[in-house]
């Protein structure tokens, strides 16, 4: 095994018993705050589960009915002319609404075309560069309550757009 392996298999228990370690020097009763923030944990996880619900149910709306094909047949002719295949444009749409959406995008394009052509690559580039924006906006503000968060929301639109056209542009450059 070599020391990288060594290290990575053993850096997480290591953190952990530090962490551990160092509240209990610390004289603070790790395992009372362990327990408390699991039901902290439990109590965002239902407080979250609504705002998941409505999300997920509106994103299988969206592609069950036929309207994001329908968008990538628009979008066609303009993609083919500046060389962006129009096979990655449902990935680019809902990656900032769902990640698990998004994986599913990845995994079909990656399935159907191989992990090795240059909309496989192009997939597994935008998948790691973009976020989950209106997920992220619609979970987690939802939850703590904050209404209002346009700034929030150009802001992480803005970088999932950058993230897309870096996708774009860095893939296109080292491997076509």
């Amino acid at each position: 095994m070599s020391i990288v392996n060594t290290i990575s298999l053993w850096l997480i228990p290591c953190m952990i018993a530090f962490i551990l370690l160092y509240g209990t020097w610390k004289r603070v009763p790790t395992y009372e705050t362990f327990v408390e923030g699991g039901k902290e944990g439990i109590q965002i996880a239902v407080s979250i589960l609504p705002f998941m619900v409505g999300m997920l149910v509106s994103i299988a709306i969206f592609r069950a009915s036929g309207a994001l094909d329908a968008f990538v047949g628009l979008m066609k002719p303009v993609l083919d002319a500046i060389g962006v295949p129009a096979e990655i444009v449902p990935l680019a749409l809902i990656r900032p609404i769902s990640g698990s959406a998004g994986l599913s995008i990845t995994t079909d394009l990656i399935a159907t075309y191989g992990a090795d052509s240059f909309i496989g690559k192009l997939a597994a580039v935008m998948q790691g560069s973009t976020d989950t924006t209106f997920y992220v906006l619609t979970v987690y503000f939802g939850a703590v309550g904050i209404r209002k968060m346009g700034d929030a929301l150009k802001v992480g639109l803005f970088a999932d757009f950058i993230g897309i056209v870096c996708s774009i542009v860095f893939v296109t450059l080292m491997f076509r």
